[in-house]
């Protein structure tokens, strides 16, 4: 990789400060060339054939490489262009999870996870004789994530039990794979008309984890409307109230969002100006523009004092939003069918694979 980079920067390459398996290059005539690496396979974006053509003329020279055309299949994501824009999913590499856990006629469900589940490490229950089977199962559906934010909270709940994991965990694990059947080709399109204003979206359950009583945040970061990151993960530590449940969640959202935006400059894309920022909470709001500090949040200081800064510096601009419109209540908790999927429609999400 060091070889690699010292010919990429010689060339006239930069490389990126907020990923370095990213570089980019900026010519005399305004042409734009991108390149991302990933061990031994590169994407190469440009907005002229010319220039990406030199690129690999040069790096052909260096290295010994395989032009395979136009990307389609990268690191098990399938890409495809249309007038909508660029649809990334997965539907191969779900097909191929279905078949090696024998699921490939099984009948397909409408929910991942029962609404009122209860799934914790309860001392009572079959444990798995063979527990690396679970294990394998559960880091590929994590993998799935990377275009399917439906399942992220489901997969994320799942994944505390890879140390003893038992027979009820394998079930919901496998309800999640007929979940996958009735949607195989589902996944993210980056819409090709769209502006590139950053917003986000932050939510927090409390104390939702029965074992720790820890809190799960979830967040979804759109640049115009294509979704471009998410995540569902517990908290690592226990929160006092919802309020500071939320006012983590809040903080971790912020930092992804100016990672984000980083990476935005490196593409000569500017935000100038604040970045929205959503919560249902009207008390987490308040907080965020309120220098007074209070006994009940003295312990948050720091992340009080991080999120204000940022406010204060019109970096991101927090808007209250109603909790019935609050898409990330799909990655902090289980829902029902009718909210799920009213939600999930606004996720732009898409699938190529449908007629419509």
């Amino acid at each position: 990789m060091q070889k690699f980079s010292i010919a990429i920067l010689r060339y006239g390459f930069q490389q990126s400060a907020s990923d370095h398996s990213l570089f980019t290059m900026k010519t005399d005539d305004g042409n734009f060339t991108a390149l991302l690496v990933y061990l031994d396979d590169i994407l190469i974006g440009s907005a002229s054939v010319q220039e990406s053509n030199k690129v690999k003329d040069f790096l052909n020279s260096l290295f010994k490489l395989r032009d395979l055309g136009t990307v389609k299949y990268f690191l098990g994501l399938e890409i495809a262009k249309s007038p909508k824009g660029i649809s990334i999913c997965q539907r191969k590499y779900t097909l191929d999870l279905l078949e090696e856990n024998g699921l490939l006629g099984a009948k397909p469900v409408s929910t991942l996870i029962d609404y009122n589940h209860k799934l914790c490490k309860v001392k009572d229950g079959e444990i798995l004789s063979d527990p690396t089977s679970y294990r394998q199962l559960i880091g590929k559906l994590i993998y799935l994530t990377f275009s399917r934010p439906d399942i992220c909270y489901a997969v994320q709940v799942l994944s505390q039990f890879m140390d003893k994991p038992r027979k009820e965990h394998l079930v919901a694990a496998h309800r999640i794979l007929k979940y996958l059947k009735a949607s195989l080709g589902q996944g993210i399109l980056m819409k090709s008309k769209s502006t590139l204003k950053i917003s986000r979206y932050a939510d927090s359950d409390w104390a939702g984890c029965s074992d720790t009583r820890r809190s799960v945040i979830g967040f979804c970061i759109f640049i115009g409307d294509s979704l471009v990151s998410w995540k569902s993960k517990k908290q690592s530590v226990v929160a006092r109230s919802s309020v500071e449940a939320e006012y983590r969640s809040m903080v971790s959202t912020c930092c992804e969002m100016i990672w984000i935006k980083s990476i935005l400059e490196d593409f000569g894309i500017k935000q100038n100006e604040a970045m929205d920022l959503y919560s249902d909470s009207q008390s987490v709001i308040h907080k965020s523009k309120n220098p007074v500090f209070h006994e009940r949040t003295k312990h948050i200081e720091i992340d009080c004092h991080f999120i204000r800064e940022k406010v204060l510096t019109r970096l991101i601009k927090p808007k209250h939003i109603s909790s019935s419109t609050h898409i990330t209540d799909i990655l902090t908790k289980a829902l029902q069918p009718n909210q799920f999927y009213k939600l999930l429609s606004k996720m732009s999400v898409h699938d190529i694979h449908c007629s419509s």
